[in-house]
């Protein structure tokens, strides 16, 4: 298992439930995990709402979520593909946390 961050840049102008109903469906694929090893999510920080530096899709405020968990590796590409299909989803990134 590695500790990674999920960064969640969503529409500005999306409702609160379905943003809650994003960062739901992102912890539970992580929770679920692979086989039988599950992850965990250690912390959810939504840290509001911001202007984008440059219009993404026509939009030009963002709503900033990080996700810190710890999950093996094989869950992110199940985690990249229900984000892509997110129509609300502007951008996402996943960094993996390195050992310091």
């Amino acid at each position: 298992m590695r500790d990674y961050e999920l960064y969640l840049v969503i529409d500005g102008d999306t409702e609160e439930e379905q943003v809650s109903a994003i960062v739901e469906k992102a912890t539970q694929l992580i929770s679920a995990g692979y086989g039988d090893v599950n992850g965990e999510v250690i912390k959810v920080d939504a840290r509001g709402k911001r202007r984008l530096t440059y219009p993404i899709r026509k939009k030009v405020d963002g709503l900033d979520v990080v996700l810190s968990f710890r999950a093996p590796p094989q869950v992110l590409h199940e985690i990249e593909r229900v984000l892509k299909l997110e129509e609300p989803v502007l951008r996402y990134l996943v960094i993996r946390m390195g050992d310091d």
